[in-house]
């Protein structure tokens, strides 16, 4: 049988650094990255393609707020700019996969999902709003849109004010069933784009979209748990993870158990909140739900890693 992994891209992973950032840049970095996407799917992998899309949310919010500014147009909510960006994303992830796979002789669709993903509106992060997003605001503009638009907004660290939103827990994938369809037809889905856009359960399966992002390791577990995936592989900056980072005694890993990690995680002092944190959480709640192993390495190092020379693997004992 076909063994099925979910892969979970960053979304900072499609811009280099700095001087990289155009639309063409990303779709060259997609391209980068979908190589290696192939290499599993021509050693017989099933794959579903999950991705991060911070970066890529923040240049559509300020798209929106210029065009506001000079023309008067409207603002994009930010629900929409996360289905924009899972479109836009998707579509360089699909059609340079789709390319690669063409080269190599490989007949297998790529499709992207629009997908939804239900939160629960009493999640307490909705009433500790701790998630900057959009630019920066002198007090009077960021009072005036508290105000006016019901906005969350914190002064940062003497660089101005900016809007922040809630990060709750994803509870469900809305569209889960046309993407098992999707992948037992032999597929490959990019799907929770963003750690898919949050709505809300208004009224007995009444969703309407809610401005918050969602941890996209977070979506990508559950989805990788939903479909029981026998791995759940994590794409990120580093080749290996590393316990005391960035300290003399720091030591790369090759393997953890669901036990090392989870003390680790307790610890507190291994990995950072930003980065490293949620993707051993989100590891944990994996193995804890049925997954069997699951995988950290950088795009390049994909296929050496699934052959054992590199990543840090992460195993239940």
């Amino acid at each position: 049988m076909t063994k099925l992994a979910v892969v979970a891209i960053g979304g900072n992973s499609l811009i280099k650094d700095e001087k990289h950032k155009t639309v063409e840049d990303q779709y060259e970095a997609a391209r980068e990255t979908t190589f290696h996407i192939a290499d599993m799917i021509e050693q017989g992998w099933d794959v579903a393609i999950g991705h991060g899309n911070g970066p890529q949310v923040g240049f559509i919010l300020r798209r929106s707020e210029i065009a506001a500014k000079v023309e008067g147009m409207h603002e994009v909510p930010l629900d929409v700019c996360g289905a924009d960006s899972q479109g836009a994303i998707g579509y360089a992830l699909q059609q340079t996969l789709q390319n690669e796979l063409y080269r190599r002789g490989i007949k297998k669709p790529v499709a992207t999902v629009v997908t939804q993903v239900l939160v629960d509106k009493d999640d307490p992060a909705f009433k500790h709003p701790t998630k900057p997003i959009g630019s920066f605001m002198d007090e009077a503009e960021a009072k005036r849109r508290e105000s006016d638009m019901g906005w969350s907004v914190v002064e940062d660290a003497g660089r101005g004010w900016r809007r922040v939103v809630a990060s709750p827990l994803p509870k469900e994938v809305v569209e889960l069933e046309a993407v098992k369809t999707l992948i037992e037809a032999g597929t490959v889905v990019i799907t929770v784009g963003g750690g898919g856009i949050p709505v809300i359960d208004v009224s007995d399966h009444e969703y309407r979209g809610v401005a918050a992002v969602i941890d996209k390791d977070y979506a990508s577990s559950l989805l990788a748990r939903l479909l029981k995936a026998d791995l759940f592989l994590i794409s990120t900056a580093v080749e290996k993870v590393a316990i005391n980072f960035g300290k003399p005694d720091q030591k790369w890993l090759d393997k953890m158990t669901l036990a090392e990690a989870k003390q680790y995680l307790a610890e507190g002092t291994h990995f950072a909140k930003g980065s490293m944190a949620p993707k051993i959480q989100a590891i944990i709640w994996f193995l804890e739900n049925g997954g069997k192993q699951a995988l950290i390495t950088n795009p390049e190092n994909i296929g050496r890693a699934l052959k054992g020379e590199t990543g840090t693997w992460i195993v239940k004992e």
